[in-house]
């Protein structure tokens, strides 16, 4: 009898550990699969801000491109998402990186009109410091905004910097570094995108040698 009490209790409680970790499994799946498309939902408000849907009749978020070049800021392979209207490119917009910022990398997407000027930038990831470096931040000022419009030519190339290094664009107090860097990597990848333009709209993925 207790060999019998024994077995049934070993049996109940392994039906509860398959039946936890299933629950376990389920849960964290659902859960997963809501952030993935939180992260795909804020992405898009932040593509669609650099080039509102009004302009492009295709799938930004699908039509896309990997690219490699250390203008971008990294060694790795980054994403150019790809906006058309009836076919025709109408800009693209470069997941680039500002290297040095004060806290590390910065996530940039850089919105181009298919003529070289800038539609938008939006920061999507950084670590600068709260309060100050953290200005960068469409949320929380306007400084981002000074971007819009500009080009390769406007400012001319020596002043594609911030004030205090005699350019156009304004740091912000306590914290010049992340401004810097920001101005430099929106600044490099509209050299990049001035050298590789035609290429970036051209139909298919990313050669070998780019997703190497």
């Amino acid at each position: 009898m207790p060999l019998k009490n024994m077995l049934i209790g070993a049996l109940i409680l392994g039906l509860f550990a398959v039946t936890g970790t299933a629950l376990v499994a389920l849960t964290q799946k659902g859960t997963a699969e809501r952030i993935a498309e939180n992260e795909r939902q804020a992405l898009l408000d932040n593509l669609h801000q650099v080039v509102p849907p009004a302009l492009h009749d295709n799938d930004l978020y699908a039509d896309t491109i990997k690219v490699r070049d250390p203008l971008l800021g990294t060694d790795k392979p980054v994403t150019v998402y790809r906006a058309r209207q009836s076919g025709q490119p109408v800009a693209a917009v470069i997941a680039s990186i500002a290297p040095d910022g004060y806290g590390g990398g910065i996530k940039l997407l850089v919105g181009i009109r298919y003529d070289g000027t800038l539609s938008g930038v939006r920061v999507i990831g950084h670590k600068e410091t709260p309060g100050l470096g953290d200005a960068i931040e469409a949320e929380r000022s306007d400084w981002i905004l000074g971007f819009s419009g500009r080009s390769l030519v406007d400012p001319a190339e020596p002043q594609w910097k911030v004030k205090k290094d005699g350019g156009v664009f304004d740091q912000f107090t306590g914290a010049t570094i992340t401004p810097r860097a920001v101005v430099q990597a929106v600044y490099n990848t509209l050299r990049y995108y001035q050298n590789h333009r035609e290429e970036l709209y051209a139909s298919g993925t990313a050669s070998a040698e780019e997703e190497k």
